[in-house]
């Protein structure tokens, strides 16, 4: 392992043992100096972000990506209040379920814990970095980042401001400005100091931290948004919800990939969602009987190939699929979903099955995909939106980032 990574991961070994002893107050303090380090060096970061933003367009990166990458003044005080919103939340350490008194006189009780030193790896977006800094140090944890080559010198300055405001605690918050992935591979089998293993991106992170680390990881990020469209909605209030789930903002995974309208709402209802979102400036993708709706009411569309069902398009591209019924939407989702996926109707029984049948970490009822996300949810920030059930499913947030130990008290008592 390169010496100086190893030197990062022991000094997060150590600075997470210490963080995780003080109290909920201190360590809501050091995450409100850390707003308060990071909005002081706010052109210092910008700065930084104008170097990375104008090395991706030179590369040729797509503009969805560099908008991943972008800040702006804007941006970067909604990240202080994110910071902020992380600090004023309840404590998560030391939860206790109420001792109860075994038939043998041993009284049991759990404790919420920190996890230890969380390993992160992630792309482009800078936020990342100021999320999970704000809320490993909330929840007690130490944290090894590894974010895209494409933002390192906006993760250098922000980690330098953040560091800055941890003082003797500094050492809880690494970042490794290495971009080779040599350094992840290591990373991601460095099991002796990493307890927990995060990748946010690509569907391909998952699969190498997953298949190639040796850290246990939640695997979270990556997956196919759907929505429903039932036969029972009006057309205005499902444009509004769908313009926003794919439009609002494209190039995040709780984005519209695929639109699923019921072939009996598809000739009217259908195509005027679709030539909404085609107004909008949406590419749509469709075969089948949704390519002959759509070629009838002379919306433009491009010829569904094999694959565009399984894309996360994070882009101004939207697949559209008629189908029998809802039964047949649920097989869909079953078989494509696994990220965000939601239903507009009017009907009671439509909306209880589809809460009741479709697995996927949130669902969502007449209301936009956009939602799935740990400030929306009332978490405060989030590490990742986790597409898996263990250990944690959904927004990451503080909850999320704790473990639990059993605390075990006798009267000097003996197993009979």
């Amino acid at each position: 392992m390169d010496q100086h990574l190893e030197s990062q991961l022991r000094a997060a070994k150590v600075a997470g043992r210490t963080l995780g002893r003080l109290t909920g107050d201190a360590r809501a303090a050091l995450v409100l100096a850390v707003a308060n380090a990071v909005e002081s060096n706010c052109d210092t970061i910008l700065e930084a972000n104008a170097t990375d933003v104008a090395a991706a367009e030179a590369a040729g990166m797509s503009a969805a990506l560099v908008d991943r990458l972008r800040l702006n003044a804007s941006k970067l005080i909604g990240m202080v209040a994110d910071i902020k919103a992380v600090a004023a939340l309840p404590d998560p350490l030391g939860k206790q379920i109420p001792m109860c008194v075994q038939p043998s006189g041993l009284c049991v009780e759990r404790v919420t814990i920190p996890l230890g030193v969380v390993g992160v790896v992630y792309e482009s977006r800078p936020n990342v970095t100021t999320d999970i800094s704000a809320l490993c140090i909330r929840s007690g944890n130490a944290v090894i980042l590894r974010g895209g080559s494409e933002t390192l010198s906006t993760n250098c300055a922000l980690t330098i401001a953040i560091k800055s405001a941890l003082g003797q605690h500094r050492d809880a918050v690494q970042f490794i400005n290495d971009a080779s992935r040599e350094r992840v591979r290591e990373l991601i089998c460095a099991d002796k100091f990493v307890d927990v293993l995060i990748p946010r991106g690509g569907a391909g992170l998952g699969r190498l931290c997953a298949e190639q680390g040796t850290i246990p990881v939640i695997i979270g990020g990556a997956g196919v948004c759907h929505i429903y469209i039932d036969k029972t909605v009006t057309c205005e209030r499902a444009l509004s919800v769908v313009l926003n789930a794919k439009t609002q903002k494209t190039s995040v995974c709780n984005a519209l990939d695929t639109v699923l309208v019921h072939q009996a709402s598809m000739k009217l209802l259908g195509c005027s969602v679709c030539r909404g979102l085609s107004d909008a400036g949406v590419t749509l993708h469709a075969a089948d009987a949704a390519a002959v709706a759509l070629a009838n009411a002379g919306i433009p569309f491009v010829a569904g190939k094999a694959g565009d069902l399984e894309t996360e398009w994070l882009s101004m591209d939207c697949n559209v699929v008629v189908v029998a019924d809802i039964d047949t939407a649920i097989d869909h989702i079953a078989e494509f979903g696994s990220h965000s996926d939601g239903i507009l109707s009017d009907n009671p029984d439509a909306i209880g099955q589809f809460i009741q049948e479709v697995d996927s970490p949130a669902v969502f009822v007449n209301a936009s995909t956009r939602f799935h996300d740990g400030s929306q949810f009332g978490l405060g920030a989030e590490v990742a939106v986790s597409t898996q059930k263990v250990h944690a499913r959904g927004p990451l947030g503080l909850d999320a980032l704790t473990s639990y130990k059993w605390i075990a008290v006798g009267d000097y008592l003996a197993r009979s």
